[in-house]
C-alpha cells in the first residue's frame, strides 16, 4: 500500500470513527495511537477528499480484505466488516447498525417482490432502524420468532413490523410466544392454521435477516426471562455458546437439544442448509458465538466487526 493510500484509509477510519460511531476525536486519537491533532486533522481530511456524505464513501481497505477472506474461508455468499479497533461495544453495534441497513438497502431496493425473513434482537433492531424509508410495497416481512413475550406483552424486540413500516410493505407475524409454558401448549400453538402457514412463508423467505446471540448468564434471553438461570447453566454444561431463533448450538456448530427445545415455536433451521440467511453480530462477547454459527454453516452470509474478523482468521 503506498504512503497517499495509507493516508487514505487512516482518514476513512477515523471517519467512521467520528460519523458513524459517535466516537470523539480524542477518543480516536487514543484508539489509533495518534495526537488528538492529527486526529482532527485525518476527520478534515476525510471530508476534504469527498468521503463523507450520508455515508462513508471511502471503503477501509484491510476491512474489504478481511470480509473477502472471511467469506472464503467459511464458504459464505456475503461478508461485510466494519472498522472497529480501540472502540467499546456502543461503538460497534452503531457501525454494525449502518453497515447492516446498507445490505438489507441492497434487497430491499429489489423491485421484483421479495420475502424477507426477520429475527429480533438489539442488532436488528439498531439496523432496521437505520434503514431509511423507500417505497416498496410488494415487498413483504416475515417474523421468524414469537411475537409474544413471557409476559403476554407485545416483545420490544419484535422488529418485522418496523421493517414493514419503512418498506410500506406487508408484515407477517408468527401468533405464539417465542417458548410456550408447557408441551401441550406448543403443540396447541403450532397446530393452528394462521401459524402454520406464517411460518411456511418464512421458510419460503427469499433471504433471512437474523441476529447472533450469546448464551450465558445475563444474555438477552436470560435478562428478557426467556430462559432461567437454571436453563443457560444447564446449557453451557452441554456445551452451548450461542443460539439462532432460540436454537442452541456448541463450539462446534453442532445443534444442541434440550428441554426448551420441547416449548420452542420459532422457525426450524438447519445447519448447512441451502438458504440465504445473513446474520449481523460483532464485538467480544459474541465471538464465541459467531465463530460456531461459521462452523456450523448456520449462515450463508454475515456482517460483523474488525476485531471479531482478525480473530476469526487468526484462529
Amino acid at each position: 500500500m503506498s504512503r497517499e493510500d495509507k493516508k487514505q484509509e487512516l482518514a476513512a477510519r477515523a471517519a467512521w470513527m467520528y460519523y458513524v460511531a459517535g466516537v470523539t476525536q480524542q477518543e480516536i486519537a487514543r484508539a489509533l495511537g495518534l495526537s488528538r491533532q492529527v486526529a482532527q486533522r485525518l476527520v478534515s481530511n476525510a471530508r476534504e477528499m469527498g468521503m463523507v456524505s450520508v455515508k462513508i464513501e471511502h471503503p477501509v481497505t484491510h476491512c474489504l480484505q478481511l470480509a473477502h477472506e472471511i467469506a472464503q474461508q467459511f464458504g459464505l455468499t456475503l461478508c461485510r466488516v466494519v472498522p472497529s479497533a480501540g472502540l467499546d461495544d456502543a461503538a460497534i453495534q452503531q457501525m454494525l447498525a449502518v453497515e447492516g441497513a446498507a445490505v438489507m438497502a441492497q434487497f430491499i431496493n429489489e423491485e421484483t417482490p421479495q420475502v424477507f425473513g426477520i429475527g429480533s434482537g438489539k442488532t436488528l433492531r439498531a439496523i432496521i432502524d437505520a434503514l431509511p424509508r423507500v417505497e416498496r410495497p410488494q415487498h413483504q416481512c416475515v417474523s421468524m420468532i414469537g411475537a409474544i413475550a413471557r409476559d403476554d406483552s407485545g416483545t420490544r424486540y419484535d422488529v418485522p413490523l418496523k421493517m414493514a413500516e419503512k418498506m410500506q410493505g406487508k408484515y407477517f407475524f408468527i401468533p405464539a410466544p417465542l417458548y410456550a409454558d408447557t408441551p401441550q401448549d406448543k403443540a396447541m400453538w403450532v397446530q393452528h392454521q394462521v401459524y402454520q402457514r406464517v411460518i411456511q412463508r418464512a421458510r419460503l423467505a427469499d433471504v433471512a435477516f437474523v441476529g447472533i446471540g450469546e448464551v450465558r448468564p445475563g444474555c438477552p434471553l436470560n435478562a428478557e426471562g426467556f430462559i432461567t438461570d437454571a436453563q443457560v447453566e444447564a446449557l453451557n454444561a452441554q456445551g452451548v455458546v450461542g443460539e439462532m431463533l432460540g436454537h442452541f448450538f456448541n463450539q462446534q456448530g453442532e445443534r444442541v437439544y434440550g428441554e426448551t427445545d420441547e416449548l420452542l415455536t420459532s422457525v426450524p433451521l438447519e445447519s448447512q442448509a441451502q438458504r440465504n440467511i445473513i446474520g449481523f453480530a460483532g464485538s467480544a462477547r459474541k465471538y464465541a458465538a459467531i465463530q460456531a454459527a461459521l462452523h456450523g454453516g448456520w449462515v450463508s452470509g454475515l456482517v460483523t466487526d474488525e476485531e471479531t474478523a482478525l480473530k476469526l482468521l487468526r484462529e
